[in-house]
């Protein structure tokens, strides 16, 4: 066998933390004591809850830890044959490749061009070679024809893509990529796993790949290892041998599942018969085709405020069809946004944008990167406060104007959770930053005590509460982004990608924090790319292409549209991937997990 381009044996880490007096102490191990190998032509996926050390373990490949994070490391990790701890990170560039979890914090230059020739020009290649991999490798991610972009007017999805150009051009052996579709589109996903396919494919780089998206992931991975809560090495071995073999156990720790295999744990848990697990929405099909005998599906429940039939997709040039901007009981809708144009610079990034949403909703905004999506919402939350030459149109959100309303106020009635985590952390501790905007409200003392509590508690940020929020992993920052936010308990909640970086656990647990807050008459307004989370959860979902609103409608009604999602850049959810070509119509319909006749609750499998 070829020597492993990445060895690690007893790998074991444990953070400095720092103290406000100046000190620090070592934080709890995690990885602890991990042993993991990736070999040419191997894709490795690496899962496990929040927490749990996925990211350091990740940033222990190219020897930023312990070398630029301080940490405690014991035990050995060697890339290319090279000890890691006794070789500096610049030394080990042309070995290993790291796209990071926030991909802002590796853009160095100031043009597209300019950050993918970065890397190779460093390990001084020639001039000719430079720019020849800076074309391939933007060609290969769709970021061509923009490279002469500054890199921060990409949209999330975009800056993602590109931190995978740079990692390419490198022309490094090993690619280590963390949670590296997170921001992207369907159709972005794609491309970037077509990019590791034919990666992995050549048969003399290999890839090391920390993800959440399974559906997305499974298909090119070659081994699973799995770590459990305590950063130890739970499962190692083919990808079907464990995700589908040990399913069970899994769900159990919090790890996420590929949706077809999550659906074969509740069919499973109904009676049918289903063996083996199916990985893939076209094995479910198989499944569930050769089951003698379906019960019929989960009664679905009719969202309240949303019009019955929905909406579908407008016709070219024609105004989408609209849900009734008042809610069931009449009232006048909490946000309203009329005749919305922003143009940024030269660009247009939202046309015409017409929108009503009413008290109590949860409404998904979907759509490719760069359609508006964020915008949208910052606009709407106030967090973007526009120039009047830039904007026309109006937006009101419970009753106020957000571009010219006083902080206070709008901070009293809207909560908005940013993209990054990072953006909005202002203070030092976990539990202030959660008590921050409380006592700017000069909420008693007593209640800013009872609130953080319950938030930490319903967050499972307990045992974190003295953890300067930068010192979290990727998952904890947004369970605290979003506790900012829902602490001060607002009239209207604004969330972008609020799954980001969790393990299906907390996604699950945070997830019906937000179906509770929107059952109590909160209303949530949250952009995903995630299709099948917005299946699941969402009242309403308006689809958005170029600027403009596309569709608006329920959620299975517009994510079974296939024109719309052809033309905003998106996919069917898994789960309706798979049954869509069943014979029984009411199997046709099911889209949720929540749809399929299990019982109403199973540990670790609930949607």
């Amino acid at each position: 066998m070829t020597p492993p381009l990445l060895e690690m044996r007893s790998l074991r880490v444990r953070h400095q933390l720092p103290l406000g007096d100046g000190g620090h102490r070592l934080g709890a191990p995690a990885p602890d004591g991990v042993d993991l190998t990736v070999h040419p032509g191997e894709v490795v996926l690496l899962l496990g809850p929040s927490g749990c050390g996925k990211s350091t373990l990740a940033l222990a490949t190219n020897g930023l830890v312990p070398h630029a994070v301080p940490a405690d490391v014991s035990g050995a990790v060697a890339v290319g044959g090279r000890d890691v701890a006794t070789t500096r990170p610049p030394l080990l560039a042309g070995d290993v490749a790291m796209v990071f979890q926030d991909p802002d914090a590796q853009v160095v230059t100031g043009s597209v061009l300019d950050e993918v020739c970065f890397a190779p020009e460093n390990l001084c290649l020639p001039v000719g070679e430079v720019l020849a991999r800076a074309e391939a490798a933007l060609q290969d991610v769709g970021l061509w024809d923009r490279r002469a972009d500054d890199p921060a007017v990409l949209s999330g999805g975009g800056r993602q893509r590109l931190a995978l150009a740079c990692a390419l051009a490198t022309g490094a052996r090993l690619l280590v990529l963390d949670e590296p579709t997170a921001n992207l589109d369907p159709a972005g996903v794609e491309e970037v796993y077509a990019v590791l396919r034919s990666v992995a494919a050549g048969g003399d780089r290999g890839v090391l790949l920390v993800e959440h998206d399974l559906d997305a992931a499974v298909p090119i991975a070659d081994r699973a290892v799995v770590l459990d809560a305590a950063g130890h090495v739970a499962a190692d071995g083919p990808v079907r041998d464990v995700l589908a073999g040990q399913a069970e156990r899994l769900a159990a720790l919090g790890v996420w599942l590929p949706t077809a295999t999550l659906a074969g744990l509740r069919l499973r848990a109904a009676g049918v018969a289903i063996d083996p697990l199916p990985l893939t929405p076209d094995e479910l099909t198989a499944a569930l085709d050769a089951a003698p005998v379906l019960p019929a599906p989960a009664p679905r429940a009719v969202a309240g405020g949303v019009a019955a039939g929905g909406a579908a997709a407008a016709p070219s040039g024609a105004a989408p069809s609209r849900v009734p901007p008042s809610g069931p009981d009449g009232t006048a809708p909490v946000v309203s946004v009329t005749g919305l144009t922003y143009r940024r610079g030269r660009r247009t990034v939202l046309d015409g944008v017409a929108l009503d949403v009413a008290r109590g909703e949860l409404v998904a905004l979907v759509g490719g990167n760069g359609a508006g999506k964020t915008t949208l919402a910052q606009l709407a939350a106030g967090v973007l406060r526009p120039r009047r030459r830039d904007v026309a149109g109006s937006v009101r959100v419970a009753g106020l104007d957000p571009w010219r309303a006083d902080v206070r106020s709008l901070t009293s009635a809207v909560g908005f959770v940013f993209q990054n985590p990072e953006h909005q952390f202002v203070t030092g501790r976990v539990d202030d930053e959660l008590a921050h905007g409380l006592r700017v409200r000069g909420v008693p003392d007593a209640e800013i005590a009872a609130r953080v509590e319950d938030v930490l508690a319903r967050l499972g940020l307990t045992h974190l509460r003295d953890r300067h929020p930068f010192w979290l992993s990727g998952g904890q920052k947004r369970r605290l982004s979003v506790g900012t936010a829902i602490v001060c308990r607002p009239e209207v909640l604004i969330l972008d990608e609020p799954t980001y970086g969790q393990d299906r656990e907390h996604a699950v647990e945070l997830l019906d924090l937000l179906t509770a807050l929107h059952d109590d008459g909160t209303t949530v307004i949250v952009v995903s790319h995630d299709m099948q989370l917005v299946a699941e959860h969402a009242t309403r979902v308006v689809a958005l292409a170029d600027g403009r609103v596309l569709a608006d409608g329920r959620p299975d009604v517009v994510l079974g549209d296939d024109a719309v999602l052809a033309a905003a850049g998106l996919c069917t959810p898994p789960l309706a991937r798979a049954t869509r070509g069943l014979g029984d119509p009411a199997w046709r319909a099911v889209t949720r997990l929540a749809d399929l006749p299990a019982p109403a609750r199973l540990a670790g499998v609930g949607a």
